[in-house]
């Protein structure tokens, strides 16, 4: 999304005449669902998708006819045999375009708006009134840009929101896909979390692989080079190397970092959750057998490592699935960790008592 905005700004920027266009409710099946975006020029070239196929050429063909006027519409399509499929695919769901003809400088405060909030990376989200269909083709789609903190940014069309806009609000750091409710629909923009990985052997390197394609960006940590380096971890935002003692005092920690600790040894594994157990960290995870997990928790309470602190962290890591393979532990850690960041608690089904409940406090010495 970020850079259909900056092309959308360059247009504008060119004199180039342009319809933004974006997909804000579906039912049934359709090749894209709401979120989706694509620039339309006036030569009837594009950026971006909202799924190909003839259901696209139509949505351009009707936005040609639009990009000279003032203000934008919501298009309905739906999806069946008029549409003539050359593919034979006929999606059979219905489809609900924005068309926003984007003309000059005095249209585009409402996307730099958007664009700033996406690069902030906190999360946002659009809501877009729908106008009933009997009004669509007259009434204008207020929208409004709405920040993670659920204050009004921007809004492009009418200033004064409906009563019901902050009623089917839900909350960015949840991770809502999009959504309608009360005739408005609400398209989500999520924050990338930061996923710090302690440990760059074979699962940890693993992790960062799959963990990167579902929006985690990734720091790793190890205190061997040979481990921890760009070939290993290609898509790293950040590689620390050094002892785990000095490499973790560099971290920077917030209540939205996830820390998963793989390391090659007991001993190490105890020395970064001594370090990262009372941090402010959303998800702490350790790997490793009940009873190594419990001796590791059992030395860092008598060394004082607070009893609240230990009891959050999640271990041993991973969801339950029989993982034997590398892969397998790997693909167990990354769902536990999606499940976590979208519902901020594990499903029913995974949840576990912590293994400190079954640790006694011990006695201070002397």
């Amino acid at each position: 999304m970020r850079e259909l905005l900056l092309e959308l700004e360059k247009a504008v920027q060119q004199q180039r005449p342009v319809c933004y266009t974006c997909l804000v409710e579906t039912r049934g099946s359709t090749p894209q669902k709401p979120g989706a975006a694509m620039l339309i020029y006036s030569d009837g070239s594009q950026a971006g998708t909202l799924g190909g196929g003839c259901v696209e050429a139509e949505v351009k063909h009707r936005a040609l006819r639009l990009i000279d006027a003032e203000s934008p519409e919501i298009m309905t399509f739906q999806l069946d045999n008029d549409y003539g499929w050359d593919d034979g695919l006929i999606c059979g769901g219905r489809m609900k375009v924005l068309v926003d003809p984007v003309r000059s400088e005095q249209d585009l405060p409402y996307y730099r708006s958007m664009l700033q909030l996406l690069e902030t990376d906190q999360g946002c989200t659009e809501a877009i009134i729908i106008p009933p269909e009997s009004a669509a083709a007259e009434s204008q789609p207020d929208r409004f840009l709405i920040d993670a903190e659920s204050n009004i940014i921007a809004f492009r069309g009418s200033q004064q929101p409906p009563a019901q806009l902050f009623d089917g609000l839900k909350p960015i750091k949840n991770r809502p896909r999009p959504y309608v409710s009360q005739g408005i629909a609400y398209l989500t923009f999520h924050q990338t979390c930061q996923l710090v990985i302690v440990g760059c052997g074979h699962i940890g390197q693993k992790v960062a692989e799959l963990a990167s394609d579902v929006d985690f960006d990734i720091i790793a940590v190890d205190d061997r080079e040979e481990y921890c380096n760009a070939d290993r971890f290609p898509t790293a935002k950040q590689l620390i190397v050094g002892s785990f003692d000095t490499a973790l005092t560099r971290l920077s920690v917030t209540p939205d970092t996830f820390i998963i600790i793989v390391t090659r040894g007991h001993n190490h594994d105890e020395e970064a959750l001594g370090h990262l157990a009372v941090t402010d960290a959303r998800y702490i995870g350790m790997i490793g057998s009940k009873r190594k997990v419990k001796l590791i928790f059992e030395d860092l309470l008598r060394l004082g490592t607070p009893r609240e602190a230990l009891a959050k962290v999640h271990a041993p890591l991973g969801f339950d699935i029989g993982s034997q393979t590398v892969p397998e532990i790997a693909m167990s850690i990354v769902a536990e960790l999606i499940a976590y960041r979208n519902l901020d608690a594990l499903p029913e089904g995974y949840q576990r008592p912590s293994l400190m409940d079954d640790i006694k406090t011990p006695h201070p010495a002397g």
